[in-house]
């Protein structure tokens, strides 16, 4: 392998509903992403109402050849596969590892097993802005449809896990709440859109865990919370508004935790990634907030095209193992590890 000054790392990422691959470059401190490309099965789950892991496994398998074929030619001129291990729907992951292992062994190239959670967050750390800013330790709120975690990163490749939910993750509530209000799959960030028309303040609804000393979530009493009010009060009221009312809750909890975290740890930086990163009133809510309580601190979060899940954000990832010298793991023991943490 060449030294980490000049590297290029293949990506592949099929942990759920994404495939994707990208060919990201190293030279003299010069990090560019030479080739992207992501195929959505949006269009294919969006009439199951939701992810069918076995479907979504099928289909990565059409897809991560042909996205392979489209980044490298197949041509060698990588010097290391970093794939997606975990965590994720177990079946989707192994069509990326065996994809992963078949490069590796055809051109004899090394293999980086990742975690899916750590290229969350190595998706800010490919803006260029956000590089000049990263000063550890820099605390994250790593929130998508599967996870809602704040993360202290001590150092690349180093984590503490502060807090995370203890049911549903917060890009769940969004969806789900967004299905019971008849919104078609994936219904996030269409609530998101609703909401920018609505009033916030129409409904009152619960703030789960909002005062709670720890620095967990959780998210599963809103729902049955929304599931009441839509049965009862909701009906006879704009869609805007209940959609406000929803993602004002949900936003609320986020921001008070992460602020909360960042007066504890102290941290140089904030960050925010994942799927719901991309949510504006998150966005704004949590700067306000830092800037009135956290002076000083910088809040980073990926750039368009890097919030959801992408090849790019994997081969970050497996470039931060490269640059801190990880042992290189046997790619013929590597499996899919579907519940696999920070």
């Amino acid at each position: 392998m060449k030294k980490a000054e000049s590297i290029r790392i293949l990506g592949i990422e099929t942990s759920c509903d994404e495939t994707s691959v990208a060919l990201l470059d190293l030279n003299n401190e010069h990090l560019k992403i030479q080739k992207h490309y992501i195929a959505t099965q949006i269009p294919i789950h969006a009439r199951y109402g939701g992810v069918v892991p076995e479907i979504a496994a099928r289909t990565h398998v059409a897809e991560v050849i042909s996205l392979i074929e489209k980044t490298t030619g197949w041509k060698s001129d990588f010097d290391a596969v970093a794939v997606t291990q975990g965590p994720g729907l177990a079946t989707a992951l192994r069509v990326g590892l065996e994809a992963g292992k078949t490069l590796a062994w055809s051109f004899r190239k090394p293999l980086l097993p990742v975690n899916h959670l750590e290229g969350h967050l190595a998706s800010a750390w490919l803006v260029p802005a956000n590089r000049k800013n990263w000063k550890f330790p820099i605390l994250f709120l790593l929130v998508s449809g599967g996870h809602t975690e704040l993360v202290l990163m001590q150092d690349f490749c180093r984590y503490k896990v502060l807090g995370r939910t203890r049911d549903d993750a917060a890009g769940e509530a969004f969806d789900k709440t967004a299905k019971l209000l008849g919104l078609e799959y994936p219904g996030g960030p269409k609530l998101s859109q609703l909401a920018s028309k609505g009033n916030p303040k129409t409904f009152d609804l619960p703030r789960p865990m909002i005062h709670d000393p720890s620095l967990d979530f959780s998210f599963s009493g809103l729902k049955t919370a929304v599931r009441y009010l839509i049965e009862n009060e909701a009906r006879k009221s704009k869609i805007e508004d209940v959609c406000a009312s929803i993602q004002a809750a949900i936003v609320d909890v986020l921001v008070a935790k992460t602020v909360r975290a960042a007066l504890k740890v102290k941290p140089k930086a904030v960050a925010v990634v994942g799927g719901v990163s991309a949510n504006p009133l998150l966005k704004s809510e949590l700067r306000k907030a830092l800037r009135r309580q956290c002076p000083g601190i910088k809040l980073l979060a990926p750039a368009k095209g890097l919030f959801t899940d992408n090849g790019a954000m994997i081969a970050a990832a497996g470039l931060w193992q490269v640059m801190k010298k990880q042992k290189i793991s046997d790619w013929k023991k590597l499996d899919a590890q579907p519940d696999l943490d920070l």
